[in-house]
Order: C-alpha cells, then structure tokens, then sequence
C-alpha cells in the first residue's frame, strides 16, 4: 500500500502578481516565485503548494478571498478541468495585453530586439466558436472530478479530451464552445449511439475496444467533414454508425474513416476511406486576385489554420512586411500545404515552397492547379538538408524570404544558408516568440528587425503568433 503524501499547509491572502510565459499566474513569496493556474492578476487567493522547489514553487489555489477586476465569469462548463482554455476567466483586453507584453518581453530578452516597431497584437473578433477542426477521444477511462474528496475516479466511458498529463484519461465533454454548436450535437449523436448499440470505446493502456477519435471540421460556407477512426476492420459495427451519421446530418458533406491498429492516436500515415459524398471540404479565402478569392481543398489529413478568419489577417501581414515586386522570387520555407505561398504569388514573380511532409506538398500543388497559379513550385524534404547552395543556384537567389516553422524553431544550418542566400527580406512567422527570438539573434549581424506584428489565433489561452520583419543591413 503506497504511502498518502502529506500535504502543504494552506497559505492565506496570497495576491496574484503577474502572468508568467505559460499561462500560469504567478506570486512571491518567501523569495520564491509561487505558479498558480485558473487565477489571474489582482485575485487574492488561499493556495496549497503542490511542488517545492530551490527557486519557485508550483501550487493550486483552494479559495478566492477577493475577485480582481480583470476576472470575468467563465462560460465554458467545463473550465478548470478541461486544460484547453485556460484564460476564460480573464477578461479579453488583458488577454491581449498580457500576449503583448510576453511577445515583448522575450524577444527583447532573448533576442535582444529594440520592440520599438510593435504594433499592437491583432484580437479576434470571435473569441468563441472559432477554430474549424476538433478532434475528440474515446476511452473507457472517463475523468470523473469528486470536489468532496477532490480524487479523481473512473467510469466506463467518455468522448472529449484528454486530460492535461493523462495520457489515459479522458474528460467527458458535454460542451465546447470553441466550435459551432453542430459540433457538440454530432459529438454526442456518436456518443449516445454507441453506447446504445454497444460499441465499445477504446482502452489505450490495454489497447482493447473499437471507436478511437472522431474528427470534426467545417469550413465558412457551413458544410462538414466527419473522420471516424476506429481500431480495426468490423464493417458490421461501423456501417452503420457512418449511415446513422450520413442520414441524420445533411450538413456533413464529407464522410470518412481511418482504420488505426497501431499502439498511438497518429493518423497522418494512415489511408481515409471515403463513405460519403466529396472527398475534401473547399475554403475560400479573399486576396489580392483579380477575382478576388482562393480556393483550398483540405482533405482528411490536411493542414489548414484553424482559426481561418485570423489567418486571413496574418497572411495580410505577412503580405503588407514582405512589399514584394512584381519581379521578386520568394521562397516559403515550411510552406505546409501552399496556403502563405499562394496567397502572395500574384504579387511577385514566382514562389518556392520547401516543406518536410510529402502529403502537404501534394495539397500544396493541387491547390496551385486550383487556383491557376503557374508560378508556384513546391518541394518536399528535410529543410535543412534541401535548402543548399546547389538548390538556391538551380531554383534562383530569394529576394525575399517567409518563414513559418514548427515551435522548435530553424535549424542552425537553415539559418546559415539564410544568411548566404542575403534576400532583402526575411518575414518569420512563429507560434513560439521564444525560438523565434533565438534564431533572430543568430541572424542579428546581417539583419535588423524592424515591424513586429503579433496576432491572436487562439483566444482563451497563452499562445500567440508573432511575425518579424527582417531587413538586410546595407
């Protein structure tokens, strides 16, 4: 029988400073910095230290003695347990204000950049129902909050979201309001039909059960695509879940499902089977074209921003820092599926996108046949070993250069062959201000900053993008 921990007293009256870089609220104390989560600046709080350690301390707040005025009510019935909004009950201007700040704050401190060109981050004007792709777990481990005994416990099923640090767990959701309403209906259509005709949900410590993930997208014009990932091949068990579906919701244009027997949730490798009707959804998005739009086909296991209003802007910006000429040659590194790439071509000579996933690279040249961009060309492979000299001198010296990479920022040799290229431009798109400020400060000898633009794609939590303008010192 393991040993209860003992737990820390309770300390009373702590007022909450700050915000600090990952979301969490901090406070000091006894020369430590104390991390609180689901509290924000101007709360006085009792809180329980969980974690002790030389230089801060992690705790959790038992009581709120005193409400600040940053503090609005949380809407989401789910807030405090589901770790996927974790700022609702701070009020939007001062989500906004504190994105700001950290943007600031780390590229100056890490990156030594003068933040002098900032302009003020970019809100969302929806801060609910905004993203266009949701993905939900079954398992038969559902997340059961007991606030008496304040232990989790466990029941035989749930539909929703992993709990944060619980690879087994699942949190049964009965709303989110970061999608369209449609989304919790057909959510729960799936749940209630497999527990009535006894589907079993999929147990991932055991690797036992059937229904493993349901995939929900839309796009603005409000048709569906539903990708219903099951563990192995029982026709007779999942026909008729995809016919109840197709019948039940006209909205759903695109029905599909993934057969996944491996030991983890992954899909990208795996083949989607078409049900019914279109094999992709279609998103427009206004530019500068003379028919004033582009069209994008995302497919099951396409990438597309999913916040599309948001990444409308981005790319503006993007487009607005870059002030390309009609005879300008731009690469895009980690181009994804072709979306930046295509939304500048008509506004420079020609575009080179370089991306690491072969089947992005596919939706990047359909999209470009789509869109009859006969100037785009897009290239698959590891970055920093297909942006070479000899690459640069068979495809062109960049004039400018846009760069969008994962959190993990550029490779060193990326940045190496950046610098020797010498475009006039590098506009570096990041979701990760603290890599970006990193691979900034290593190009910092050959390039200035100049304008800064952060952009909110994701309201309610700490991330946030942020675009640099780099320009070539003379």
């Amino acid at each position: 029988m393991s040993r209860k921990r003992k737990e820390h007293p309770v300390i009373e009256n702590v007022l909450i400073e700050d915000i600090a870089a990952e979301g969490k609220a901090l406070s000091h104390i006894d020369g430590k910095v104390v991390f609180v989560p689901f509290v924000v600046p101007g709360d006085v709080v009792d809180i329980r230290v969980l974690k002790s350690k030389k230089t801060y301390c992690e705790a959790k707040a038992v009581a709120l003695k005193k409400f600040s005025e940053k503090r609005v009510d949380a809407k989401c019935p789910h807030f405090g347990v589901c770790g996927g909004c974790k700022w609702q009950m701070l009020e939007y201007t001062s989500q906004l204000e504190t994105k700001q700040k950290l943007v600031k704050e780390t590229l100056e401190h890490l990156g030594n950049v003068k933040s002098n060109e900032m302009r003020p981050i970019c809100g969302s004007e929806k801060i609910f129902h905004y993203r266009n792709k949701l993905e939900y777990t079954f398992s038969t481990r559902a997340w059961i909050d007991n606030p008496q005994e304040n232990t989790p416990s466990t029941n035989n099923g749930a539909l929703g979201f992993h709990i944060s640090g619980l690879f087994d767990k699942v949190l049964d959701i009965k709303s989110c309001l970061l999608q369209d309403e449609l989304s919790n209906t057909i959510r729960l259509f799936v749940r209630n039909y497999a527990i009535a005709n006894n589907l079993p949900f999929y147990d991932i410590r055991n690797h036992t059960g059937y229904l493993r993930n349901l995939v929900v997208r839309n796009n603005s014009a409000g048709e569906w695509m539903l990708i219903v990932i099951v563990a192995d091949d029982w026709p007779d068990q999942l026909v008729p879940l995809l016919t109840a579906l197709r019948d039940n919701f006209p909205q759903v244009t695109s029905l599909h499902y993934i057969i996944n027997n491996k030991l983890n949730d992954s899909y990208a490798d795996l083949k989607a089977h078409l049900f019914a009707g279109n094999p992709y959804l279609e998103e427009r998005m206004t530019t500068y074209r003379k028919d004033g739009f582009l069209r994008f086909r995302i497919n099951p296991k396409s990438f597309y921003q999913t916040n599309s209003e948001q990444a409308h802007r981005l790319y503006r910006y993007v487009a607005e820092f870059a002030d390309l000429r009609d005879n300008d040659t731009v690469y895009d590194l980690y181009t994804g599926t072709g979306t930046i790439a295509q939304f500048v071509a008509p506004m420079c000579n020609r575009v080179i996108g370089i991306e690491y996933v072969n089947e992005a690279i596919d939706d990047a040249k359909a999209n470009a046949y789509l869109n009859r961009l006969n100037n785009t060309s897009f290239f698959a492979g590891d970055m920093a070993e297909i942006l070479t000299e000899d690459f640069i001198n068979a495809h062109g010296k960049p004039d400018i250069v846009i760069t969008d990479p994962p959190r993990a920022g550029m490779h060193e040799k990326v940045i190496r062959q950046l610098i020797a290229a010498a475009p006039r431009k590098i506009i570096y798109v990041s979701c990760n201000p603290a890599t970006q400020a990193r691979d900034i400060k290593l190009m910092s000898e050959f390039y200035d900053p100049a304008r800064i633009q952060p952009v909110d794609m994701f309201p309610h939590t700490h991330h946030v993008e942020n675009i640099v303008e780099l320009v070539r010192k003379k």
